[in-house]
C-alpha cells in the first residue's frame, strides 16, 4: 500500500492525519528499514521535537489496527521488540541473519505456490501470510567459518596434574 493509499483510507475512516502522524507515516514508508517504535520516536523526535512516544504507540496502534501498517518480530533478533512496516501490495518473506541482524525481503513466485499448496492442503483460506526465515547471510557465513576454524587449530593443553590434598584442604599443585 503506497503512502497515499494509506493517507487516503485514514481520512476515508475519519481519522485526522496530523503533522506527527504524517511525519511517522513517512519514516515507516520511506526509510526502506524495519524500524521498531524506540527508533521511530528518535527519527520522528529529530524532524518534530514535540512529539512524545504516546503518539508513537498509538499511532502504531491505530495504524495496525486499520491494517494499514504490519508488525513484526522478525525473528526477535534484537530481543522482544516489533517492527513496522507499511503493508506492501505484494507479500512477501523476511531473512534475518541472526548474527547481525540485516533484513532481507524475497518476493516472488514461490511464496504463491507455498500459500496455494497450504490452502489445498488443508482446505484453508488464506487471508494473510507472513514467512520469516532466520540465518546467516553470506558475509556472516565467512566470518563464522574463520572463527570456527580459528578454533579448531588452537593447540589443546594437556589437563594439568591433580590437585593434591593437604591438611585436609585442596590445593593446587604448584610447578
Amino acid at each position: 500500500m503506497t503512502l497515499d493509499a494509506i493517507q487516503r483510507s485514514l481520512k476515508e475512516r475519519g481519522v485526522r492525519l496530523t503533522r506527527q502522524r504524517q511525519i511517522l507515516l513517512g519514516l515507516i514508508d520511506k526509510t526502506g528499514a524495519h524500524l521498531d517504535a524506540e527508533r521511530l520516536y528518535e527519527l520522528a523526535k529529530e524532524k518534530d521535537p514535540k512529539i512524545n512516544r504516546v503518539t508513537v504507540y498509538r499511532t502504531l496502534k491505530m495504524l495496525k489496527t486499520g491494517g494499514l501498517v504490519d508488525e513484526l518480530d522478525l525473528m526477535h533478533y534484537g530481543g522482544d521488540q516489533h517492527y513496522y512496516e507499511t503493508r506492501l501490495k505484494q507479500e512477501h518473506a523476511h531473512a534475518i541473519c541472526l548474527r547481525c541482524g540485516r533484513v532481507e525481503e524475497f518476493f516472488g513466485e514461490p511464496l504463491q505456490r507455498l500459500r496455494k499448496q497450504i490452502e489445498s492442503h488443508f482446505g484453508f483460506q488464506v487471508l494473510l501470510a507472513r514467512t520469516e526465515v532466520g540465518g546467516y547471510c553470506a558475509h556472516c557465513q565467512t566470518l563464522r567459518a574463520r572463527e570456527l576454524e580459528e578454533v579448531r587449530l588452537l593447540p589443546i593443553e594437556p589437563p594439568g596434574p591433580p590437585a593434591r590434598r593437604r591438611g585436609g584442604a585442596l590445593r593446587a599443585r604448584r610447578t
